[in-house]
């Protein structure tokens, strides 16, 4: 099983840091990730396997929310299988 995990927001220093270490944390491996910045705003998208978490996915998908949040950021998980079906066309 699969995520696709996408923070947007202003640069700082250490955003991919944060998200990967959460990842790491909880057993969320990074297989795929694709960065910008324009000007002042950053945008990531990232995959990860999921198979391996230590906690339930919507648990993970609040700790990544919570963590956006507390960098003034917008950080959110989406089960691929959600992804997928909404951009289905």
């Amino acid at each position: 099983m699969k995520a696709v995990i996408t923070v947007t927001g202003k640069d700082a220093v250490g955003i991919i840091a944060g998200v990967s270490a959460l990842c790491a944390e909880h057993g969320a491996n990074i297989i795929e990730i694709t960065q910008s910045v324009l000007s002042e705003y950053f945008a990531m998208i990232m995959l990860a396997e999921i198979d391996k978490l230590d906690l339930p996915f919507a648990e993970f998908a609040e700790k990544l929310a919570e963590m956006g949040r507390a960098r003034g950021l917008d950080a959110r998980a989406m089960h691929e299988d959600i992804f997928n079906t909404m951009h289905r066309v």
